[in-house]
C-alpha cells in the first residue's frame, strides 16, 4: 500500500528525518512512536502528501506521489487519503452532516450521493441523532468520531491519524482506538497512526519507533 524510500527532511540546520525506509501493507494498522521532536508527525505528513521530503520517494498503491503536480496531488489526496488529527479541524459554522460531506463535494460527488454516504457513516459511528448539531454542541469523543466519518466519506485507501486521541478522556480514547480496528475489519482500512498513547501503539499490527531521525 505504502512504500517510502530514503526519506530525509531538515528544518534549517535541524536534520529531522535521516534516510527512513518503510513499507506498509494493505489493511495493516501501523503505529509510529518516539519522543517529542523525533520526527513522527513530519514523517506522517510526508507519507500523507501534506509535506514534501528534501530527499527520497513515496509510493501509494504504486503511484509515485512526490512526482505529482499540485493539482494532481490534491485530487489524489482527496480520493485516496483520509486524515484524523488531534485537533479535529471541523468547521464550526457547519452541521455534522455538512462537515462530513465537504470532501465528497470537493470530489464532485452529487449532493444526494454525498448525503446518503454521510448518513450511513454517521449512523455506523452512532452519531445519527447528532446530524444537525454543530461541532460546539458535541462532546470531544463525538467530535473525533465526526472527524473519522469525514475522513471515510470518499472511501480512502489509507487513513493517517496524528495523535487522534490526544485531546480525549480515557474512555473516549479507548472507544476511538476500538473504532479503528472495527473499521479495519469492516472496510479493510489501512491506518498509520502517530501517537504517544502506548496502549494504542501496542494494539497495532506493528509499532515503529523513531529515534534520532531513524526507525529502530
Amino acid at each position: 500500500m505504502i512504500v517510502a524510500e530514503n526519506i530525509n527532511k531538515s528544518f534549517g540546520n535541524l536534520h529531522v528525518l535521516k534516510g527512513i525506509d518503510l513499507q506498509i501493507a494493505e489493511g495493516e494498522i501501523v503505529s509510529i512512536v518516539g519522543a517529542s521532536g523525533a520526527g513522527k508527525s513530519t514523517l506522517l505528513h510526508i507519507l500523507g502528501t501534506l509535506d514534501v521530503a528534501d530527499q527520497g520517494n513515496v509510493w501509494i498503491e504504486g503511484k509515485k506521489v512526490n512526482q505529482l503536480n499540485e493539482k494532481e496531488l490534491s485530487n489524489f489526496r482527496n480520493k485516496n487519503i483520509g486524515f484524523v488529527f488531534q485537533f479535529h479541524h471541523l468547521l464550526p459554522e457547519f452541521t455534522a452532516i455538512e462537515n462530513v460531506c465537504i470532501p465528497a463535494f470537493i470530489a464532485s460527488k452529487s449532493k444526494r450521493e454525498a448525503k446518503k454516504k454521510a448518513i450511513e457513516l454517521l449512523s455506523y459511528l452512532n452519531l445519527e441523532d447528532r446530524i444537525k448539531h454543530k461541532p460546539s454542541e458535541l462532546s470531544g469523543g463525538e467530535q473525533q468520531r465526526l472527524a473519522v466519518a469525514r475522513a471515510l466519506i470518499n472511501n480512502p485507501r489509507v487513513i493517517f491519524a496524528d495523535e487522534p486521541s490526544g485531546n480525549l478522556d480515557s474512555a473516549s480514547a479507548k472507544e476511538l482506538h476500538s473504532l479503528f480496528f472495527e473499521l479495519r475489519k469492516t472496510f479493510n482500512q489501512t491506518f498509520v497512526i502517530v501517537t504517544h498513547n502506548l496502549e494504542l501503539a501496542n494494539m497495532a499490527d506493528r509499532k515503529l519507533t523513531i529515534v534520532d531521525g531513524k526507525i529502530l
